[in-house]
């Protein structure tokens, strides 16, 4: 079999311009289109690069586990007594910084560092506002109703807090400014229903929210704290002891505590007198109760 001729093909040089000019075209749109690929991928990779810094790598297993120890050394940091200090501060008098500064004439304000004052309350709508007074001879104690106002719920008629007497009555009593006022923590109970979680959760912040609006420094006090300090907590005890243990405390005021619905009152004088710092007698109170 014989093979065919072919004609010889021309050398590469005898054609120079066209593969160069090919090339030279091929090479510039490259260029082009890898610059203009770069500076797509650039900002991807950047904005890829932000996505991951603040999601991705919140969802990779060392991250996760860092910052997990990082929350339990933050809660663990912040104990129950930091918590509770900043609980009383939040509810502290706000105008004590004002109270320091000099009066327009120049002359400091009154100092009331020479007497004791400590407020109680029973934020109930049948509860009391009681005033302990420690000057640097004398000692009294004052008691006053918790004002309050018929309102319609409903088709019933019902008791409300009087905010606004409540004002003129706290300004009435003249304490300084700072004064502690000790009030007992709200904590309803199931067989209260509605209407009384309602009641007693806006008695409770009516007073808070007056009371440091006022000038006053506010202390809740959860009733079984006060309440074991005077040894009235158990089934076993009602409300007759504590007008009983009162009026011990406080034989002066103990005509005002007769009454089965005076026992707002004498809840009032008690916890100022926890908050006071004060203890019954045991001896006294328990004879007391033994002659009943």
């Amino acid at each position: 079999m014989e093979s065919l001729p072919f004609p010889p093909l021309p050398p590469p040089a005898s054609h120079p311009s066209f593969p160069t000019l090919s090339m030279n075209l091929i090479s510039a749109n490259l260029r082009t289109k890898v610059h203009f690929s770069y500076s797509i991928f650039r900002r991807f990779s950047v904005s890829s690069l932000e996505l991951t810094s603040t999601h991705e790598l919140v969802r990779s297993r060392s991250c996760r586990k860092r910052n997990l120890l990082n929350g339990v050394g933050v809660r663990a940091k912040v104990s129950d007594d930091e918590l509770k200090e900043r609980w009383l501060a939040s509810l502290s008098c706000p105008f004590s910084e004002i109270a320091r500064k000099p009066t327009d004439g120049g002359e400091e304000p009154a100092n009331n560092s020479g007497s004791e004052w400590v407020i109680g309350i029973d934020p109930d709508v049948s509860g009391a506002l009681a005033l302990l007074k420690n000057d640097e001879s004398d000692c009294s104690a004052q008691v006053f109703d918790t004002p309050h106002v018929q309102v319609l719920v409903g088709k019933r008629t019902r008791k409300r807090l009087d905010a606004k007497s409540i004002v003129l009555l706290l300004q009435s009593i003249h304490a300084p400014l700072g004064t502690s006022a000790y009030i007992e923590q709200s904590i309803p109970f199931p067989r209260d229903g509605k209407q009384g979680w309602w009641s007693s959760g806006f008695g409770y912040g009516l007073w808070i929210g007056v009371l440091v609006a006022s000038g006053f420094s506010v202390v809740p006090v959860p009733s079984i704290t006060w309440k074991n300090r005077f040894e009235l907590s158990g089934s076993l005890l009602s409300k007759d002891d504590s007008r009983e243990a009162a009026s011990t405390l406080f034989p002066s005021l103990s005509s005002l505590l007769k009454r089965k619905k005076d026992h707002g009152r004498a809840e009032a004088l008690l916890i100022a007198a926890y908050g006071k710092g004060l203890r019954l007698n045991s001896d006294m109170y328990h004879s007391k109760l033994d002659g009943l």
